[in-house]
């Protein structure tokens, strides 16, 4: 009889996008694709598409809450991600959940504005993010918009001067930070690594310019969260889910007549 291995579990704790390319889905897709199986909690419901949001209907929090610890009575923990919290009551009742399981590895998603410009936090729950959760994350991930209200100023695009962004705001929030370059304004973008005694890694890459981005941030978030369930280091995981995203967006999937960031890309092929 053939040995068969346990596949690890990785809980996503987000809002779903209609749309289907950003939040619970995109972090689904992201999971199944490095070899993780994925569980969710929805914490609000958005009418969306890959062109703007028009509407949220959020999830209670003790309900959030149960969708997540309902998971956890079942399944061993490997990872788990946040995405879209949208308020303070909501990151509240997430912070009780990660308070429950502090051996899990923790990769936090600051979702606060959407790539259209739409609010995804509202403005007093930025607080609540910062002081309940920020400081159980293994990882926080924040773009170059969201890293500007929790900097005070928008880091730089220059290669070097966004390093030393990088890891100013590593040391404020004294934890490790994965600073996403992809709303900078250069040909190559870099992503850095930061951890707050110095060291920093950074991760390279062309822009795609025919590659639509919606949920490039939740991909990358939740690939990351895939393999430390997988048992990597924190540098190895943000290296492997990477290559990723960016294997992802140079052979993207077409819908339509855009192309959007392909999930499943050993395993699907589309002629």
């Amino acid at each position: 009889m053939q040995k068969t291995t346990s596949m690890p579990v990785a809980l996503t704790i987000a809002g779903s996008d209609s749309g289907g390319g950003a939040g619970v889905q995109a972090d689904i897709l992201s999971f199944a694709a490095n070899g993780v199986y994925a569980a969710s909690a929805i914490t609000c419901l958005t009418a969306q598409n890959p062109a703007g949001v028009s509407g949220l209907f959020p999830a209670s929090p003790d309900f959030v809450l149960e969708q997540a610890r309902q998971v956890a009575r079942f399944f061993k923990l490997g990872a788990i991600k946040t995405g879209m919290l949208l308020n303070a009551e909501i990151i509240g009742a997430v912070a009780e959940f990660v308070d429950e399981h502090k051996e899990v590895p923790f990769v936090l998603d600051p979702v606060m504005v959407a790539t259209s410009g739409a609010r995804l936090l509202e403005e007093s729950a930025i607080e609540a993010l910062q002081t309940k959760l920020f400081p159980k994350a293994t990882l926080i991930t924040p773009n170059l918009d969201e890293a500007a209200i929790l900097l005070g100023h928008r880091p730089a695009d220059e290669p070097n001067a966004m390093i030393v962004d990088a890891q100013a705001l590593a040391r404020k929030l004294g934890r490790p930070l994965l600073l996403k370059g992809g709303h900078a304004g250069t040909p190559i973008l870099q992503d850095v690594l930061a951890v707050p005694d110095g060291t920093v890694h950074v991760f390279k890459a062309p822009r795609c310019e025919d590659t639509d981005t919606h949920g490039s941030g939740c991909t990358l978030a939740s690939a990351i969260a895939a393999h430390l369930a997988l048992g990597r280091s924190l540098s190895n995981a943000v290296e492997a889910a990477h290559a990723y995203l960016q294997e992802g967006m140079v052979a993207p999937v077409t819908v339509g007549e855009r192309h959007y960031i392909a999930h499943l890309v050993d395993r699907v092929k589309v002629s």
